[in-house]
């Protein structure tokens, strides 16, 4: 007997298929809604609107916010600083109209103004292109379109603009503006690259190129063993090009683990300032329990994740690594040589001649390079042989290609689903209910779930490749920038526009094949699919959306014209995360441009609109509004809000302009296709118009070379061979030779000095009672960093010796000085927010010459003797008087004869003295100078640290038979 079979269908076949059916037609067709009138209407409204609103809210709001909208005025000194803006509503306009060149290389730098050039130069490219094209491709697109296709009412006027249905000797008008578009782009890039050329030369020319260190130093890596000593790299350099000159040099020292030491000892320092300014937030009223925190994973002394009272364990690190350090510096004499070194010549001719003469391949297998700044280096990649770092960039290009793929399934979905989560109901009856029932509540999302989670991605993706980049060996910032903009353009282009364009294309081609291999055989299939007429139909229907994403960059930059993130952030960690008084002192600081992702947005920019003009002709109209906006917006936020971080000297012009030669030979290649795919009647059709199309790409690469060759080595070298005319200046050189032009480059960690927790002045009161360690400094004195050390000075009377019940180890800021203005010249706060100083009157790099003076910080600042003639741009934090005869004021003392052997004024004692009187008695510099104590210099900038830090200072020997040894420059960098 047949049991009868019942069938439980666990799925509900029909309603499966259905949602399958639905999801596979999302995602052959994602930008279905896209194509929509309404879109563009939408997009231009917010646009225009929001723009104009935020621009009107900044006019009325910048004239009371100085410190979000003119931070450069308020801090560069005044040679840099920006010119006068009155408190009008629209005074701002008129500087940023008159502000012509030549002064901004002067007022914001070489970078900034290049970085200026090119926006105006994509301006002016696609002002030109715009007029042309439209007037070729907006005719022949609707006559084309209305006379194939006939109704148009059938498709809305966005469509009746793109290059759907042109076909035959109309094409012919896409041939003719390519070659325009080529034409125009070589002449805009030929007409820059001869400017830059000329900012480079003057560059070259200026006095703080002439009188920097850099500026005639040569960085030599990959040294091989025997040579690692200060006669090997004179060997070396001599080896490569003897220019008739001895170069100074120095073979670097292995420094271990210091730099790890130090960053240690600076995250324990901020940990601290954090802990106390939340447990200090209201001193009448100390919350119940103290603070705990986890021990450091590398600290024996505790259980591993044991958690103990952190102001206490906090502030016994700090100390614990201030002795390590202490005696890591120490002994670093002891330590074997690097693998690299530098070499200093007494003329810029000669050390550009020889970086010009082993600029492919130095002698012994070494690598020869202009050195750059030394706030530029990245001092752990100097090491790494060439082996290493092609490993290492192998590897980073693996994690970015990684990256790269991984991100495209998120993008799809996001761009599918997020952004209409309609589609998502489609697919998902559950959340179709749930759409239905609180559709106010998910409108707002699908407003703001998209944009956000791909905002916050792009915000990291920056970081990410940085911290590739370092990985990578790339040997200084500004290099590591032009990697990573390179990165992000080649992400952009790949992930946002080829995938996310043609991913339509590409995935019904796919369910086309598989669709017909179930009829017939897979390879028929694959022939019948007409994968480029599919593209070419898929880059019509997404035209429209990037019309209305690059209108929604007009308002990006009126976004980032009102500061809206930074002024948001500012008020809301002030009011709510309990800051500490470092990081209000950075929220004060001129915020620093990021060249890197600007630049990758311009060339993002300019791909889209020049491959999409062929396609959708509006574009370039709107691209064209986006550069003329944004050109003058980022000349206000350069000249009154950003600073440049780390000054290169314009050296990312290369890389932009090999960027922008391939994008117009991307553009080049996509017309090609748009012709062919365009074409029904066989290659009889298109093929004369490829031919025409085909010279384009080869002549660009022909333009390319034919740059490189006339203009790359006067952009790099200062000369590539030493003339006559370089050797006029005889007198000059020997003047050097006797201005202590020895000065090397050492690593930070050397000599840079260690940050103080830093604590409101409000809570000074509180810390003897919730602090139980030391409370006088000479327990642990700084004098193992400098020949003079200071007991606790009060805070209130400059000068004053403090009572013994202040806890030392903490630096007390009252509220009024917690501003950058005050810390501007402190090293942990310059290298974050000043570069190198140079905007604020203090440029790490500059050797002058003229005064036996001339003094050299620790961190690489100049200080000269006190001279009242000084323009302002010298502050008087710059001013030193010499040491010998100084009176010191109360609260200074002399250290022992023990310290000052190995202190950095040993390298005073260790010129000729003979010389430093004769010179006194000759010169009479200081003839009439008071002692420190009397000659009415300002006092100390808040917490103790100001123009009077005499242990800093670090004097190179300035006789023509200077001591070059290693352990001399030691000393003079204080090293106990």
């Amino acid at each position: 007997m047949d049991v009868p079979t019942k069938t439980i269908e666990l799925f509900a076949r029909q309603k499966t298929t259905s949602s399958l059916d639905t999801f596979v037609s999302l995602l052959s067709n994602p930008f279905a809604q896209s194509i929509e009138k309404n879109a563009f209407w939408s997009a231009l409204g917010t646009s225009i609107g929001g723009s104009a609103l935020i621009a009107c809210l900044f006019c009325f709001v910048r004239p009371y916010n100085s410190v979000v909208y003119a931070p450069r005025s308020r801090h560069a000194d005044s040679k840099h600083a920006p010119p006068p803006v009155g408190k009008g509503v629209l005074d701002w306009v008129a500087p940023v109209l008159k502000t012509k060149e030549q002064e901004l290389v002067e007022k914001v730098g070489l970078d900034a103004t290049i970085f200026l050039r090119f926006a105006n130069m994509c301006r002016n490219i696609f002002i030109c292109i715009t007029i042309v094209g439209c007037a070729i491709l907006v005719p022949i697109n609707l006559y084309e379109h209305r006379s194939s296709i006939g109704s148009t009412g059938a498709k809305n006027f966005f469509t009746q603009l793109t290059s759907q249905g042109v076909q035959g000797t109309y094409l012919w008008g896409y041939v003719l503006l390519a070659w325009f578009a080529n034409l125009t782009i070589a002449f805009f890039l030929w007409h820059n690259y001869k400017s830059v050329r000329r900012l480079r030369r003057a560059y070259f020319d200026s006095p703080e190129y002439q009188k920097s260190l850099h500026s005639r130093t040569l960085l030599i890596t990959e040294i091989p063993r025997g040579l690692r000593t200060d006669e090997g790299l004179v060997k070396i350099v001599t080896e490569a090009k003897d220019t008739g000159s001895n170069p100074r040099t120095a073979i670097a020292r292995n420094v271990k683990d210091l730099p790890e030491l130090i960053e240690e000892h600076n995250e324990t320092v901020r940990n601290l300032e954090s802990v106390l300014a939340k447990y200090l937030s209201n001193p009448n009223k100390l919350p119940p329990k103290r603070p705990t925190c986890s021990v450091n994973k590398s600290d024996q002394t505790y259980r591993k994740g044991q958690k103990v009272d952190a102001i206490e364990y906090l502030t016994s690190r700090i100390k614990e690594l201030e002795m390590q350090i202490k005696e890591v510096r120490e002994s670093i004499d002891k330590r074997n040589a690097m693998s690299f070194g530098f070499a200093s010549y007494e003329s810029i001719a000669d050390a550009h001649t020889v970086a010009y003469k082993a600029r492919k391949k130095g002698p012994q297998k070494t690598s020869i390079r202009l050195a750059p700044r030394p706030h530029d280096l990245i001092w752990k990649n100097l090491p790494m042989s060439s082996k290493q770092r092609n490993w290492q960039t192998f590897i980073n290009n693996l994690w970015v290609a990684v990256l790269t793929v991984v991100w495209v399934a998120p993008n799809a979905l996001i761009a599918i689903f997020l952004s209409n989560l309609s589609n998502l109901a489609l697919v998902w009856p559950a959340f179709n209910t749930t759409l239905t029932n609180h559709s106010t509540g998910w409108s707002i999302v699908q407003g703001v779930a998209a944009p956000a989670l791909t905002s916050v991605f792009y915000y990291f993706l920056p970081t990410i490749f940085r911290r590739l980049s370092n990985h990578a060996g790339d040997l200084s910032k500004t290099s590591r920038e032009r990697h990573v903009m390179h990165k992000l353009y080649t992400f952009f282009v790949f992930n946002n526009l080829f995938l996310f364009s043609l991913f339509a294309a590409i995935w019904g081609y796919v369910a086309a094949v598989i669709s017909s291999s179930q009829k017939e055989d897979a390879w028929s299939a694959i022939k019948d699919g007409d994968l480029l007429q599919k593209g070419i139909r898929a880059l019509n229907s997404v035209s429209t959306y990037w019309i209305t994403w690059l209108l929604q960059r007009n308002l990006g930059a009126a976004v980032d014209l009102a500061q809206i993130v930074n002024l948001a952030w500012g008020s809301f960690s002030r009011h709510f995360l309990h800051p500490t008084p470092r990081e209000l002192i950075e929220l004060s600081a001129p915020p620093t441009f990021d060249y890197a992702g600007y630049y990758n947005y311009f060339l993002f920019y300019s791909t889209v609109a020049l491959c999409f003009a062929y396609v959708q002709p509006l574009v370039l109209p709107v691209t064209a509004f986006y550069f003329w906006v944004d050109s003058y917006l980022k000349k206000y936020l350069l000249l009154y809000v950003f600073i440049t971080k780390t000054e290169s000297g314009g050296q990312f012009w290369k890389v932009l302009f090999n960027r922008f030669i391939f994008l117009t030979i991307l553009s080049d290649f996509l017309v090609a296709l748009v012709c062919i795919g365009n074409t029904t009647f066989g290659y009889t059709q298109w093929l004369p118009k490829v031919c025409a199309l085909a010279p384009l790409p080869i002549l660009m690469l022909i333009f390319k070379w034919w740059c490189a060759s006339h203009f790359d080595n006067k952009l790099a070298f200062y000369t590539t061979g030493v003339t006559a005319a370089d050797t006029e200046n005889a007198a000059e050189m020997k003047t050097r030779r006797t201005d202590r032009v020895g000065v090397r480059f050492g690593h930070p960690v050397l000599y840079k000095p260690l940050i103080t927790p830093m604590v409101s002045a409000k809570s000074r009161h509180l810390l003897p009672s919730i602090y139980s360690g030391r409370t006088a400094e000479v327990e642990v004195p700084m004098a193992g960093y400098s020949d003079v050390y200071m007991d606790p000075m009060s805070h209130d009377e400059p000068g004053k010796t403090a009572k013994g019940d202040t806890p030392a180890p903490f630096e007390f800021v009252s509220e009024n000085q917690m501003d950058f203005e005050f810390y501007k010249n402190r090293p942990e706060f310059r290298d974050q927010a000043g570069g190198e100083g140079e905007l604020y009157g203090r440029p790490q790099d500059l050797v002058r010459r003229g005064s036996h003076g001339t003094l050299m910080t620790q961190d690489g600042t100049i200080m000269t003797d006190f001279d009242s003639r000084r323009g302002s741009s010298d502050s008087a934090a710059t001013r030193m008087g010499d040491e010998t005869g100084t009176t010191y004021p109360q609260g200074y003392h002399k250290t022992s004869t023990a310290l000052r052997d190995q202190s950095p004024a040993s390298s005073v004692r260790s010129m000729d003295i003979g010389n430093a009187d004769r010179r006194l008695d000759n010169e009479h510099l200081l003839s009439g100078a008071a002692g420190m104590g009397r000659g009415g210099l300002p006092a100390p900038t808040p917490g103790g640290y100001g123009p009077l830090r005499l242990g800093e200072i670090h004097t190179p020997g300035e006789s023509d038979q200077e001591d070059t040894s290693y352990d001399y420059f030691r000393r003079g960098r204080g090293l106990n």
